[in-house]
């Protein structure tokens, strides 16, 4: 009898999730949010992945998401040609997002996050809890290391560090467009 880990690989997750719909595990635990994130993964629907990332990533999303949306409204309305293009050209994933997880879903595309899952999918072959804090490893061997939310469900932590810096760098970016968007509205001449 093939295990679930040789049963996902043999048919591939989305055939494996489809047959285990009826037992589906609850998203409050690991297993059941990492069986969520490999169907969003697999289905190409990224952003319903989001919702099974940590508290901590998901407020950095929603952090660079603001912060990239006023820097697209000041470049628009302030800087001339050709800053204006290239600098909206590099908030355009927040431009064009209807939210945190359409933002997310683009991120995760344009930087690579999608590959890295993608790289393993594989059932789940052992889980270890400790506290908040839950590993993942799958058949072939990768490890996805998770955290409980206070809401109960757990979140992956893969790209909490990535997202965190991008929220950052949003930060001091939006400062320093704000006052080169005065000055170039002090300086309408030169201004579009």
């Amino acid at each position: 009898m093939l295990g679930v880990g040789a049963l996902v690989l043999a048919l591939g997750p989305s055939v494996y999730l489809g047959l285990a719909s009826r037992r589906f595990p609850p998203d409050t635990t690991p297993e059941g949010a990492y069986a969520r994130i490999v169907l969003a993964v697999t289905d190409d629907r990224l952003g319903a992945a989001f919702a099974y990332l940590e508290t901590d990533a998901q407020w950095a999303v929603f952090t660079a998401l603001d912060y990239e949306k006023q820097i697209s409204t000041l470049v628009a309305t302030s800087y001339p040609e050709p800053e204006r293009a290239t600098l909206l050209a590099e908030v355009e994933d927040a431009r064009a997002a209807s939210g945190g997880e359409d933002y997310f879903a683009r991120l995760a595309r344009r930087l690579g996050f999608v590959a890295r899952l993608r790289k393993d999918l594989s059932g789940v072959a052992r889980i270890e809890i400790k506290g908040e804090r839950a590993t993942v490893e799958t058949a072939r061997g990768t490890r996805y290391a998770f955290r409980r939310r206070d809401n109960g469900i757990w979140g992956l932590t893969l790209f909490t560090a990535e997202l965190r810096a991008r929220a950052e760098r949003a930060s001091r970016d939006v400062a320093v467009i704000e006052r080169a968007a005065a000055d170039y509205r002090a300086r309408p001449h030169e201004a579009p």
